[in-house]
């Protein structure tokens, strides 16, 4: 039997969004922007879903005069992370 696919990870820019941080632990949000391409709306809604599960962490603060917004990915957002792609990996391996 399939295993139900994490609803928050299966959104294509949240998981770009979790992908990113996996590698970096935490990133500014013109950075996850630029690299998803992402318009500044959208981005902003996902992280906050993210956020809301408990994914990542949102800090807010200024830098030299002006907001910045940093990501930071949490424990509990690389277990679902890495739980994400073991479920992938097993839809791929019951593949005839």
């Amino acid at each position: 039997m399939f295993k139900d696919l994490d609803p928050i990870l299966h959104s294509q820019l949240r998981l770009a969004v979790i992908s990113l941080l996996i590698g970096v632990k935490e990133a500014e949000f013109t950075f996850i922007k630029e690299k998803t391409g992402a318009t500044a709306g959208n981005l902003s809604v996902q992280v906050q879903k993210l956020k809301e599960a408990g994914y990542i962490e949102v800090v807010k603060q200024f830098k030299d005069n002006y907001p910045q917004t940093i990501c930071k990915i949490t424990q509990t957002g690389i277990a679902a992370f890495e739980q994400y792609v073991k479920d992938l990996q097993a839809y791929i391996n019951k593949s005839p």
